[in-house]
């Protein structure tokens, strides 16, 4: 009799919520293990990145905004997020703004190579064009879902 190893599949799924979500967990657990190293939470990096790669500094409420959207959590957890990174240095506050710091830029970018090697191990040997309809496909069913969210908020 011949088994089929746990992480085999016999065919591929339909691409569904929980096939989205089981990518989506074992990814974040993947940085969140790099992260834990560094001393960062998911959110505190997904709160660290659009300082990191802004030219110049960022209002306050717009990163609170932009990880509320993104995250799809409560504008307390942001702000709390956006007050962890000043804590540890890796945030400056200036008024109703927030600069990146050298150590928050550099900590950014240690973290995205790190994390970058690891993504490329993980898509190596797909399709390009299996990776750009995937994209599409996530594209449209964030933006469906992002629609629905809007829908039962009101």
């Amino acid at each position: 009799m011949t088994t089929v190893p746990a992480t085999a599949t016999t065919s591929s799924p339909t691409v569904n919520g929980r096939v989205i979500g089981l990518a989506h967990y074992a990814g974040r657990a993947i940085v969140e293990s790099v992260l834990t190293r560094y001393g960062l939470t998911f959110q505190q990096l997904v709160t660290l990145r659009p300082a990191a790669v802004a030219d110049t500094p960022v209002q306050r409420d717009d990163l609170v905004r932009q990880v509320v959207d993104g995250l799809k959590i409560d504008p307390a957890e942001a702000g709390d997020a956006v007050e962890a990174l000043i804590t540890k240095g890796l945030l400056a506050p200036e008024a109703s703004l927030v600069r990146v710091t050298d150590s928050g830029r550099a900590l950014y970018a240690d973290t995205s190579a790190e994390t970058a090697q690891i993504s490329a191990r993980i898509y190596a040997g797909i399709p390009t064009e299996d990776l750009a309809a995937a994209g599409r496909v996530l594209t449209l069913v964030t933006e469906r879902a992002n629609q629905e969210l809007a829908a039962v908020s009101r």
